[in-house]
């Protein structure tokens, strides 16, 4: 089996401060369906997520054509494929980062349909984006706590516990941090903040094996207490070690999908060669 650190193999129309950071809003847009409506609306028990067919790019460039998927609460959706396919495409059109062209996406059944990406995270859709990650010019606890009305660090203990490198640089500008320490602060974050789901970008890119590890039993104990997560990665040893449920991109399609116990380690690498 492969390591943990072996691979195979921009936040999108709206900058990192909308990535990295919550305003607060309101509104009926995308509120939850009662059960008998969410029922109707054909999302199933315990579904959070749901996309339809989903069609998007930038300007006149489609990437992404007819994806379809969900993930429900305590459940891990993974997003696979060669670099290039359309996976970070897909997770800025359902945190709002673009518009689709076409097709929709839904929370607990209700349309999520022009609702920005601050909002979306209102509902309850944290998102970790593969690049601009924190803000370079604040401290590791500025970046933190700036989305904390109290700025305050209570909740990180267990965090602290698994990545102590954090904790030392609470004081450190973020921008001087390594690449893979920034990874590992921008996923301390978003996990930090508890919220329903997670969208998570190549979060193990340049993090040290003994980290990634810690990354995966974090994201599994978050699990258990009913967080979702939708996590594009290429490496397969932290995917197999916390998906349930397996979407693979190539050209902007899906190609496959399903539960994961249905893929064996050599059906996944070989959607990663090119």
């Amino acid at each position: 089996m492969a390591q943990p650190g072996q691979r195979s193999g921009l936040c999108g129309q709206h900058g990192p401060a909308q990535a990295a950071t919550v305003a607060a809003a309101g509104g009926s847009p995308g509120a939850p369906l009662s059960g008998q409506a969410a029922a109707a609306a054909g999302t199933m028990p315990g579904e959070l997520l749901r996309f339809e067919q989903l069609t998007g790019g930038y300007g006149d460039t489609t990437v992404l054509r007819g994806v379809s998927g969900s993930v429900a609460a305590a459940r891990c959706l993974g997003v696979l494929g060669r670099n290039g396919v359309g996976k970070s495409t897909l997770l800025r059109l359902l945190t709002g980062g673009l518009t689709p062209f076409s097709g929709r996406a839904t929370w607990q059944g209700g349309d999520l349909a022009g609702l920005p990406m601050f909002r979306r995270n209102r509902l309850g859709i944290s998102y970790a984006p593969q690049e601009s990650v924190v803000f370079d010019d604040l401290s590791v606890l500025d970046n933190l706590t700036l989305h904390r009305a109290s700025r305050s660090i209570d909740g990180y203990a267990r965090y602290f516990e698994a990545f102590p490198r954090l904790r030392e640089r609470l004081r450190q500008r973020a921008g001087t941090l390594s690449g893979g320490e920034k990874k590992l602060l921008s996923f301390v974050r978003v996990l930090a903040e508890r919220k329903p789901l997670a969208i998570l970008d190549e979060p193990t890119e340049g993090v040290q094996q003994e980290n990634i590890a810690h990354m995966a039993e974090l994201v599994r104990a978050r699990k258990a207490e009913g967080g979702a997560f939708v996590i594009v990665e290429q490496n397969l040893w932290f995917l197999e070690a916390v998906m349930d449920s397996v979407l693979v991109l190539d050209h902007g399609q899906a190609v496959a999908q399903g539960p994961a116990a249905s893929f064996g380690r050599e059906r996944l690498e070989a959607f990663m060669q090119v």
